[in-house]
């Protein structure tokens, strides 16, 4: 017993000052009634700062006063409203990063493999592009330290560095004798808001969006032109599990489908520089293609700015599941230790009025979060619909508010993968990846060109023997009988990662998106998205 007070004291102390801080700092009443604000923030200093005496004085021993203060910080921005957080520095420069879209170093997206740095991609014209890094290759030294078992933290802290230094590699790769030496020059590497791009037939593009980043307008331009050079008369515009980012940017990219002046998206909240409205200016727009839209609820935020704007202009067909349901907007200001808070600052709305942000409890994140994963979450919605506020699409079709963006179409997500699949899949060994990767090493003369290899190539019965063999030379033990259950879906995900190793992510994503049900399932209702585009000529 006395261990487990020990153990979670701290946790307690911080959870008190939290709740104490958010409960007496921003209470709304406190703003609305007659009191004088700044003698109840006084009031609860002076007690915040008892509590703390206290606290150092008599507590049985010693207290990370750093990390206590961090969940009361944490505490403070729970209460009130799931999405306004505090960010310590030490987490600070990742976010930034990542929003951006870009940092500095060699380029490569990596993970520890039987304790080395293993290359999964190099990031398209990246330095480690250039001088030829391939999937499955193994970083054996990093400047001339061995660099076997290395932690990820090291990892960024040794391969990345300003633009213009060098690193000097030490390089494993399959079907080679020995290792060999690189030198990499460090320079800007972009992080790609766009996954993928890729023709799913001849008609049909595919799109798949990751973020919403300060690059992101820019990407899917590129992604857009290149494939309506291949002859594109129809797009998919992926959005599962894309949790948003720059709400400028979803209004820029919502822009890019909508050919008249209408309301995107628009903005309200307490101070005058909250309150926004993006208009479409329809010179930005296109509409020599139908659009269909694929949330599911991984979709948050800038997503549904853009699917709710597609859907309420009439300019595509949104289907998948029902989205997150974040209809609030974030400030992040910064502190002056380096950390930094998201205050929301604002609620936002699509073109017909909706707040598509679901109901929370202040405080209660463990509810608004797992309410995401209940098995029934779709037809609760579904039963509720006749609750929720009806708005008009301009067309004059109704739709729901009251909790995310609901599809046109529901297609739910299937996975018929069983355990023992599933525990390859999602092994930290990546055996997938790492089959295909020695394949492709000895068996290059077998891909020329990706089409013949996507109408043609199949993993047949030898080749799935061979990779069964693998899983047992690196120790991953399985039930076969459980395996041979999900034959058609390892035989696609090998063919996945050989046409990855060989082509990159487009084809991967190809090849991969043959056994997607929901994809699958979108592309049966282009009628309907057409029908929209041809209203709007």
């Amino acid at each position: 017993m006395f261990k487990y007070f020990r153990q979670i004291w701290p946790l307690a102390i911080s959870a008190f000052l939290g709740l104490l801080l958010g409960a007496f700092l921003f209470i709304p009443r406190a703003y609305s009634s007659n009191q004088n604000v700044y003698k109840i923030l006084r009031e609860k200093i002076n007690v915040l700062q008892q509590i703390i005496s206290y606290v150092n004085h008599f507590y049985f021993e010693s207290v990370d006063m750093n990390k206590v203060m961090d969940g009361a910080f944490h505490g403070l921005m729970e209460e009130l409203d799931p999405h306004s957080t505090y960010i310590p520095a030490k987490e600070q420069e990742n976010i930034d990063e990542i929003f951006k879209g870009k940092f500095q170093g060699i380029g490569i997206e990596f993970d520890i493999l039987d304790g080395y740095i293993t290359v999964i991609s190099p990031i398209p014209d990246s330095p480690s592009d250039i001088v030829g890094l391939m999937p499955g290759d193994k970083i054996i030294t990093i400047d001339g330290e061995d660099a076997y078992k290395i932690t990820k933290d090291n990892v960024f802290k040794k391969l990345r560095g300003r633009k213009g230094t060098k690193v000097d590699l030490s390089i494993s790769r399959f079907g080679t004798r020995k290792p060999f030496d690189v030198t990499i020059i460090r320079d800007n590497i972009p992080i790609h808001s766009v996954g993928a791009a890729t023709m799913i037939d001849s008609t049909t593009g595919y799109i798949f969006l990751r973020r919403f980043s300060a690059t992101t307008e820019k990407e899917v331009t590129t992604a857009l032109d290149g494939l309506l050079s291949q002859g594109m008369k129809r797009l998919v515009f992926d959005l599962r599990g894309n949790s948003g980012g720059f709400l400028e940017q979803a209004a820029a990219i919502s822009n890019m489908f909508i050919t008249t002046k209408d309301t995107l998206v628009y903005t309200t909240g307490k101070i005058k520089e909250s309150n926004q409205v993006f208009m479409a200016d329809p010179k930005k727009g296109r509409n020599d293609f139908s659009v269909i839209v694929l949330i599911n609820r991984g979709s948050a935020s800038a997503s549904e700015i853009v699917a709710g704007a597609i859907q309420d202009l009439d300019r595509g067909l949104v289907v998948g599941e029902t989205s997150f349901g974040k209809g609030l907007v974030q400030r992040q200001l910064p502190l002056d230790s380096g950390a930094a808070v998201r205050v929301t600052i604002a609620r936002y709305y699509t073109p017909s009025g909706r707040l598509i942000q679901r109901p929370y409890e202040d405080g209660n994140d463990l509810a608004y979060y797992g309410e995401l994963y209940a098995t029934d979450r779709e037809s609760k919605i579904d039963s509720l619909k006749e609750l929720r506020p009806k708005y008009s699409t301009k067309a004059g079709r109704i739709v729901y508010g009251g909790g995310g963006i609901t599809p046109d179409v529901y297609i739910p997500y299937k996975s018929k993968i069983n355990a023992e699949t599933g525990k390859v899949i999602r092994s930290a060994k990546r055996p997938l990846f790492n089959y295909a990767s020695k394949y492709v090493a000895s068996h290059k003369e077998e891909f020329n060109s990706f089409d013949n290899f996507r109408d043609s190539w199949e993993v047949n019965e030898n080749v799935f023997e061979d990779f069964l063999v693998h899983l047992q030379e690196d120790s991953i033990k399985v039930i076969q009988d459980s395996l041979l259950a999900n034959t058609d879906f390892i035989y696609n995900r090998i063919k996945g990662e050989i046409a990855g190793a060989v082509w990159g992510k487009n084809e991967a994503t190809n090849i991969r998106l043959q056994m997607d049900n929901q994809l699958i399932e979108s592309i049966k209702h282009f009628h309907e998205a057409d029908a929209f585009l041809k209203s709007l000529n």
